[in-house]
């Protein structure tokens, strides 16, 4: 005899589908905004912010802390230093060590790209909060988040 399947109650299949859907639609559409205002991707955007905030790191550290498995984030790092955003540097303390950083044109085009993908976040999500509503989704999504990266390998809040 086959296991039960678990049921939502209504409540839990709202709050999931909205989950659902968001976690689906929301990286397309920032997606397309960097592409078509900065020409780069999320991803991209995501990982030139990580070295802004971090500094020079090395790539299994960059991967871990963007949620990226290692051969994606070499290749989005090949990708970004074949354009000039991104330099590789010898470590000072481990000479097997190479360290990415943003390149001077790496920086510049983060600032330039933050306003524009930041007036999306707004758009999209924020402005259509009341701040009560931003605080019970951040009370809502923080323990959800910790679940799923209990190392904080995608960063703290």
């Amino acid at each position: 005899m086959a296991a039960p399947l678990p049921r939502m109650t209504q409540e839990q299949s709202r709050a999931w589908l909205a989950l659902i859907s968001t976690a689906e639609l929301l990286p397309a559409a920032l997606d397309a905004q960097l592409q078509r205002d900065a020409d780069l991707t999320h991803y991209e955007f995501i990982l030139l912010s990580t070295l802004q905030r971090g500094g020079a790191m090395r790539l299994s550290d960059l991967a871990a802390a963007t949620n990226a498995t290692l051969p994606r984030c070499s290749k989005v790092v090949s990708r970004l230093q074949q354009r000039g955003l991104l330099e590789r540097a010898e470590s000072t303390t481990d000479r097997r060590s190479v360290l990415l950083k943003l390149s001077r044109q790496g920086r510049r085009r983060l600032v330039l790209a933050t306003p524009d993908h930041f007036a999306t976040a707004h758009r999209l999500v924020l402005d259509r909060l009341t701040p009560a509503q931003l605080d019970a989704l951040a009370d809502a999504l923080e323990p959800v988040v910790q679940a799923l990266d209990p190392q904080q390998r995608f960063g703290p809040f």
